[in-house]
C-alpha cells in the first residue's frame, strides 16, 4: 500500500476531522481515507452549459419584457484626412 503526507493542513479543518473521526469511531487516518475513498468513487460530472444553467436556475421566477430601445440612424464616420 502506499501512503501519503499532508501538509500544511488548517488546525480547524484537523479538528473537525478529527471530532468527525471519533464520531464514527475510528482513527483519523481511517476517516482521512474514507473521504478520500468516498470523493475518488463518485462519476464525474460533466461541465455544464453556464447559460442554460442560470435560465433553469431564475425560470420559475418568470420572465420580463424590456421595452425596444429606440433606434436612430448611424452616424457618418468622423474623417481623418486632417
Amino acid at each position: 500500500m502506499a501512503s501519503i503526507t499532508i501538509r500544511n493542513l488548517d488546525e480547524p479543518l484537523k479538528a473537525r476531522l478529527r471530532v468527525q473521526a471519533a464520531m464514527h469511531g475510528r482513527s483519523m487516518e481511517d476517516e482521512a481515507r474514507d473521504i478520500l475513498r468516498t470523493a475518488l468513487n463518485r462519476e464525474p460530472v460533466p461541465p455544464g452549459n453556464l447559460a442554460a444553467a442560470i435560465r433553469a436556475r431564475f425560470a420559475p421566477l418568470g420572465g420580463v419584457d424590456l421595452p425596444e430601445a429606440p433606434r436612430e440612424p448611424m452616424r457618418e464616420p468622423p474623417a481623418f484626412d486632417e
